[in-house]
């Protein structure tokens, strides 16, 4: 578990890069979609050597996975990073960035509609709390106006968010993070591709220099990072502590990512968050580690009970909000989120 949190950290901090990079791109003269398809494009480039030697010959794996492949490719990564680009363009980094990272509340109020079992006290204050922070961090009633439009696009970005989590949630020690991740990537960058060349996505690139922090540097600098930090580090170990965690947690400790969007922004974009979406970056810590306390209560509530039994009155075990039969329980095979 402490290693789960760990490499859900890292993966935050690492994916709060993706905001910096495209914005310096989206503002030398790249539109969303040239950005989230060269992103994916080299990133499955990389990954592809390395999800070959991961697959060790079993490659009737990806049969028996395309659709979950091709549903985490296409939501999870390429619908995702394309309306949240989108966002970006219209809104700061972190308030784009904190809209989409409305997921884990969206998760929690799902799951209680579709299992029809209330969430734990703990989990409920630390969903509210997230919520608080996130209306803090738009600061509605500051001197900057929001962009509706933009706002839109974030939700959407959250509801792709949910998806994707789901998808990497799922316990499948035949189809590794990597091939995961690459075969995602790949199907992500193809429909992009496809999109574009049926006039159905503008695309324009630019080899003007971009601004990062002090710097004048090489768009493919911004490229580079784009792809090999915030794409393939990230999305590899954000699979990896999905399925360490499970969907709830590790989606609400990833909630930190926002708060590294919004140190990177500062540094690199000069974008500076102001007090009070401070505040509500701290309220939404808050949340994070209410629902981490909860989990940890509820795991040594079901190991002190005689004989593995659960109470009924509550969900008392670490991954209750999951959808049930467990994920971790579910044979290989291609399964739908």
């Amino acid at each position: 578990m402490a290693s789960g949190l760990g490499v859900a950290l890292f993966s935050s901090a690492v994916f709060g890069l993706s905001g910096s990079f495209a914005k310096s791109l989206l503002e030398s003269g790249w539109t969303p979609g040239a950005a989230v398809a060269v992103r994916l494009s080299g990133a499955a480039l990389v990954l592809a050597v390395p999800a070959a030697v991961a697959l060790r010959g079993r490659w009737h794996q990806l049969k028996e996975n395309w659709l979950t492949i091709l549903l985490f490719g296409l939501i999870g990564v390429a619908g995702c990073q394309l309306f949240y680009f989108n966002a970006v363009e219209r809104l700061s980094v972190g308030v784009a960035l904190l809209l989409e990272y409305l997921a884990p509340t969206m998760i929690v109020l799902w799951l209680w509609v579709a299992t029809r079992r209330r969430p734990r006290a703990l989990t409920a204050i630390g969903t509210l709390l997230s919520l608080g922070g996130l209306v803090f961090v738009l600061d509605l009633t500051g001197a900057v106006k929001v962009d509706f439009v933009g706002v839109l696009w974030g939700m959407a970005a959250a509801v792709c968010l949910v998806i994707y989590f789901f998808i990497t949630a799922k316990q499948n020690d035949g189809l590794p993070p990597l091939v995961l991740a690459g075969g995602g990537l790949l199907a992500g960058a193809i429909v992009m591709w496809a999109a574009a060349a049926f006039g159905l996505l503008p695309m324009s690139f630019s080899t003007a220099d971009t601004h990062l922090g002090p710097w004048n540097t090489p768009w493919w600098v911004s490229v580079a990072g784009l792809v090999l930090l915030s794409t393939v580090l990230s999305y590899v170990t954000g699979i990896m502590a999905a399925r360490s965690l499970g969907s709830k947690v590790a989606s609400f400790i990833s909630l930190t990512e926002v708060l590294f969007a919004v140190v990177w922004a500062w540094l690199l974009l000069s974008e500076l968050p102001s007090t009070v979406q401070l505040l509500g970056g701290a309220l939404i810590i808050c949340g994070v580690v209410l629902v981490r306390v909860d989990e940890l209560r509820a795991e040594r509530l079901a190991v002190a009970l005689p004989g593995g039994a659960e109470p009924c009155a509550e969900l008392d075990h670490a991954n209750d909000v999951e959808p049930v039969p467990s994920v971790r329980t579910v044979p290989a095979g291609p399964r739908e989120p």
